[in-house]
């Protein structure tokens, strides 16, 4: 069949475009796995951190986001399972996102708290020398207001911790299908899980409510929302993001009502989709938005 020469020029040009906005998406740097020596873990913590493309040619600040990656993950897995740096190179071609430093660092299974016997002080090293290091290292903007932290399942969890934790420090959370737990989840977890995720963190083997510990509650975002100030609890922009059949939907949905009826604002959104990385690396470029449009003054 012979092709019209109108039709022709027009795929060509179609062609020639995409090409062209291809070509226009610049490329970030990613470090991966480098390490900081951490004095109060007495160990090297290892981060990766994306720098934007016009890094190494301005003279300029940037604003920093802390993505948190899930359980049994490390700093490597937004990277390699999430595209967490092509999300950034996207986002900031197209404008949607400004220029930004993430920094992802490696957690293991801490749940990014301090545990209760205080021989593993995560939350501490990463407030008191993660962040400092950080600012130290890499041209940040070291303000709250050029700070968001995010992240994903366990990760959530770590994210609505510390802005809750640490309003001076955050003006931002992105959380995607936070490891939220109610009071009842605590109570009739089942043992064994129970005993791999939280005896050694919260405290002793136990059974029921005696489970919901001193250091539960000061570790769990959904008691954190509940119990805080509200002029605290105002002081971040919120956005929490969850699949409808995600194993967690029901303490992300708590925790939307329980900040609605604190009338404290936030953004919470549920899409089709459940605890895996087809949602997250649909979630975090929306995260990103969210997080740029505060940074912008």
């Amino acid at each position: 069949m012979k092709k019209h020469p109108i039709l022709q020029l027009i795929a060509i040009f179609c062609l020639t475009i995409s090409t062209a906005q291809a070509q226009s998406v610049q490329t970030g740097k990613l470090l991966e796995s480098l390490q900081m020596k951490s004095q109060i873990l007495g160990k090297e913590v290892k981060y990766c951190v994306y720098l934007p493309a016009d890094y190494a040619t301005s003279q300029r600040r940037y604003p920093v986001v802390y993505l948190l990656h899930g359980y049994s993950d490390d700093e490597t897995g937004w990277v390699q399972f999430g595209e967490a740096n092509l999300i950034a190179d996207k986002g900031i071609a197209t404008g949607e996102i400004p220029p930004m430093i993430i920094v992802m660092p490696d957690a293991g299974v801490t749940w990014y708290v301090n545990d209760y016997q205080g021989k593993n002080k995560y939350e501490d090293m990463f407030i008191k020398e993660l962040i400092p290091y950080v600012d130290a290292t890499y041209r940040t903007r070291n303000k709250r207001e050029f700070r968001a932290i995010s992240g994903l399942s366990m990760g959530g969890h770590g994210a609505l911790l510390y802005a809750m934790h640490h309003p001076e420090l955050f003006s931002v959370c992105a959380a995607f299908s936070s490891a939220i737990y109610t009071e009842d989840n605590m109570a009739t977890m089942p043992e064994a899980q129970y005993n791999t995720f939280f005896t050694d963190l919260f405290g002793i083997k136990a059974t029921g409510k005696a489970r919901l510990t001193d250091s539960w509650h000061k570790n769990s975002p959904l008691e954190l929302a509940k119990t805080l100030p509200e002029d605290g609890l105002k002081q971040i922009q919120w956005f929490m993001d969850c699949g409808d059949d995600d194993f967690l939907y029901d303490g992300n949905a708590m925790m939307h009502v329980t900040l609605r009826n604190r009338n404290i604002p936030h953004e919470f959104r549920v899409r089709d989709g459940a605890h895996n990385w087809t949602y997250w690396r649909t979630s975090l470029p929306e995260g990103l938005k969210f997080i740029g449009q505060r940074f912008h003054r």
